[in-house]
């Protein structure tokens, strides 16, 4: 699929053809293996049965990381609550190098979690901690623990309680039905932000996860509006003549880049949110869209097809263009890691129709691909760097697909019916 023309005219149909089929979990080896971890079932001392089990979400949490590879439960010689019932030789048996054990007690109309970390090894401790929710917050409760202990072991913040934006495209009759839909960042618990007749394309939040911002068709031409997550009051930010296109929060949230043809050609522009005033980055007679934003506020990292064919440029405000991307004969929709080292986009090695969605490394300028489908569009990053997640088309639709950055877990998300395109991975979240 062509995503340069795509966004920069705003079309919504996907492109028909065959894709490769994906497994519905695909691990691949990394340069090392991933650390083996047993999360035992915590303990329940409620009567009926929960609605979510939490040391599922936790492991699931772990291995999407890529970094952690769970103990399956069905090779779990016995299921201790606490440390200390954990005999540590069986786990040593099966190779685990950690033993993540937990305790769930109602309390007052709410849930009480004690959990526990445990080096197999050493018979140590390596993290304890309690964490309380309702009952309906079971899901968080577990996010966040996968996060304590990621960041325990690996010393990085853990992105597993964020959440992700999505539109999803559903015949209805004679028309289409457009969502904007918010879950957590693995596809559950879905809620809808915005419902129209009418496209909804590029959701992006802000930094502060409060606000998001979106193309909408609802005035029959393509206008960018800014939504608060809580109250859903909407503020419509352009209504320029043609594009107004692929809006992008800068770091601070006071600014937003966008793509505009007001001038006859598709540029990049950035608006001060407060004073409205605006600001022309690109001039160049090619098409540039698909802006991002490093972390320093004035560089931005952009799709352009000015040498001829879609490659990703970056530029400071007020600067000249340089292209970073040179390996294959299509690079579109830049996106960075968290550390900045990593540039995750759309690759096309060569031909017309072979789209994948690859990772460069910025100094070294090496390549991976992370897919292994073929028509795949609009990546998003975990802030932590550790995952992204892409559309592409699995078993005759379109779904969004997680992946490590590592390569080692591939697994499609669950989503809505329909075709689900265009997911946001949101900040971290207090």
């Amino acid at each position: 699929m062509n995503t340069l023309i795509r966004l920069a005219l705003f079309g919504l149909a996907l492109l028909a053809g065959i894709a490769q089929a994906a497994d519905p979990l695909v691990v691949t080896s990394g340069t090392a293996r991933a650390t083996p971890i047993a999360v035992v079932p915590f303990g329940w001392q409620g009567g009926s049965v929960m609605s979510d089990d939490m040391a599922e979400i936790v492991g699931n949490d772990l291995r999407n990381s890529g970094v952690f590879e769970p103990i399956p439960r069905q090779n779990m010689i016995s299921q201790p609550t606490g440390p200390g019932e954990i005999i540590y030789r069986d786990w040593n048996a099966l190779g685990a190098q950690y033993v993540l054990v937990g305790n769930i007690v109602p309390a007052g109309g709410r849930l009480q979690v004690q959990y526990a970390l445990m080096n197999v090894a050493t018979e140590q401790q390596v993290l304890a901690g309690s964490v309380s929710g309702s009952g309906d917050q079971v899901r968080d409760m577990a996010h966040y623990i996968a996060d304590q202990a990621f960041e325990k072991l690996t010393g990085v913040k853990g992105a597993f309680s964020t959440r992700l934006l999505y539109v999803t495209a559903e015949r209805m009759g004679s028309g289409t039905r457009y969502t904007l839909q918010r879950a957590d960042y693995d596809g559950a618990r879905a809620v809808v932000l915005l419902q129209s007749r009418e496209p909804i394309l590029s959701p992006r939040f802000a930094p502060d996860g409060r606000r998001i911002a979106y193309v909408s068709f609802e005035q029959k031409r393509p206008r960018i509006f800014i939504q608060h997550i809580d109250t859903g009051r909407r503020e419509q930010i352009t209504n320029f003549e043609g594009l107004n296109g692929a809006p992008a929060f800068s770091p601070d949230g006071s600014r937003l880049a966008f793509v505009l043809s007001k001038d006859g050609n598709p540029e990049i522009y950035v608006m001060n949110l407060a004073s409205r005033q605006l600001q022309r980055v690109t001039n160049h007679f090619g098409i540039d869209t698909e802006p991002f934003w490093g972390a320093d506020g004035q560089t931005l990292y952009f799709t352009s097809d000015r040498a001829g064919k879609p490659q990703i440029y970056r530029q400071t405000i007020g600067g000249a263009a340089e292209r970073v991307s040179f390996v294959g004969n299509y690079n579109a929709n830049p996106k960075l890691s968290a550390d900045e080292k990593t540039l995750v986009m759309i690759h096309r090695q060569d031909g017309y129709t072979n789209f994948k969605v690859a990772a460069q490394d910025l100094q070294r300028g090496t390549l991976r691909v992370l897919s292994d489908t073929s028509l795949d569009e609009s990546p998003t990053v975990a802030p932590n760097g550790t995952m992204l997640i892409y559309a592409t088309r699995h078993q005759g639709r379109g779904v969004l697909m997680l992946a490590s950055i590592n390569g080692r877990v591939r697994l499609p998300l669950p989503t809505a019916q329909g075709e689900v395109r265009e997911p946001s991975w949101s900040p971290y979240l207090n």
